[in-house]
């Protein structure tokens, strides 16, 4: 019978190890707090030239879009109208990804230790789970 990975490995490691990862990346993604800045007045790119900055806001996006999204209902054959309407699109989606912070929330040393092995400690054993055991090598740890 074959084990985890078509390998002779162990398939009871296969699955604590699999726990064991799901529980630290569940416990190290629920310590991450995710805030943006995004509105339409907020900064979302910055242009510099003739010696001063020049923000650009998604407000500012949209304007391009409106054009395009009408030039591609009056001829959808259009190039600069798909062009205007896909590069607003894209610029916001950009702009949303841009904006967001991740920051850790403060936990104790404790928290961080048990986080740490757990997704750490699953990894190794995981991968430890899809190698083969062969029986006619000895062990070179005994």
């Amino acid at each position: 019978m074959k084990g985890a990975g078509g390998t002779s490995g162990g398939i009871g490691q296969f699955f604590i190890s699999l726990i064991m990862m799901c529980g630290g990346f569940y416990l190290l993604l629920n310590s991450i707090s995710v805030t943006s800045s995004f509105g339409f007045g907020a900064r979302m790119y910055g242009i510099s030239a003739f010696g001063s900055t020049f923000g650009i806001t998604s407000g500012m996006i949209m304007i391009p879009f409106m054009f395009g999204v009408g030039i591609v209902f009056y001829n959808a054959k259009n190039w600069i109208g798909w062009l205007l309407t896909i590069g607003s699109i894209a610029a916001l989606v950009f702009g949303v990804i841009a904006s967001i912070r991740f920051n850790f929330r403060s936990m104790s040393a404790f928290d961080l230790i048990t986080i740490l092995v757990l997704s750490v400690g699953g990894i190794g054993m995981f991968l430890r789970s899809l190698r083969s055991i062969d029986a006619s090598v000895p062990d070179a740890n005994k």
